[in-house]
């Protein structure tokens, strides 16, 4: 895990801001180290974007349309994206370091799908033999390096995680996210949703 490159979302949401300052910080954040892309036609910030309208157009709620716009946080926080050399040569667990520093910030039904969301790859590949076929290029590369299939103990865990379904669903608006052009509201449109589950 690339712990030295990564920001500190403590400093970023640091609990002496109005929740309002902390919205716009997290906003910045997303608005500065976004515009980098991960092997994909689109930006991580346009990726984000695009997997948070799916899932508000699927009528989810908000904790879920949040975890969806901040699903791959992880990688905003580590300037994870293919000009580094090792881009997509290991595993940097942006799942773990996303959801690990939302802890302080966001419950459960934030950050649990959020770290299911390579898992939820991983099961979907195991349960649904096409899926896989479906998968941008970037997520099939990175498919095995995530721990490929999984066991019949590993699907059984993840069934009984009392937030696979969501994890499930924000794999599928993340699998969705990645069309290059496609016009959505911008992060400020999120406003409402962030600061519903932020804990205060």
């Amino acid at each position: 895990m690339k712990e030295n490159t990564e920001i500190s979302l403590h400093d970023v949401l640091s609990l002496e801001k109005t929740p309002e300052q902390r919205v716009d910080a997290l906003f910045d954040l997303m608005q500065e180290h976004g515009q980098s892309y991960y092997d994909e036609a689109v930006t991580q910030l346009e990726h984000a974007l695009q997997a948070a309208q799916l899932a508000r157009n699927s009528q989810a709620t908000m904790e879920q349309i949040t975890a969806a716009l901040l699903h791959d946080i992880g990688h905003f926080l580590m300037n994870e994206h293919d000009a580094q050399n090792d881009f997509l040569s290991e595993d940097w667990e942006h799942e773990t370091v996303g959801s690990r520093q939302l802890e302080p910030f966001f419950g459960r039904a934030v950050t649990e799908p959020i770290f299911l969301h390579v898992p939820a790859k991983r099961y979907l590949c195991t349960v649904e033999p096409d899926y896989f076929n479906g998968l941008s290029l970037a997520s099939q590369r990175s498919f095995a390096l995530q721990g490929g299939l999984m066991s019949d103990k590993e699907v059984e865990r993840f069934e009984n995680n009392p937030f696979h379904h969501t994890a499930v669903l924000l794999r599928r608006w993340d699998d969705g996210a990645k069309v290059k052009g496609l016009n959505v509201p911008g992060l400020e449109d999120y406003r409402v949703e962030i600061l519903s589950c932020l804990e205060h």
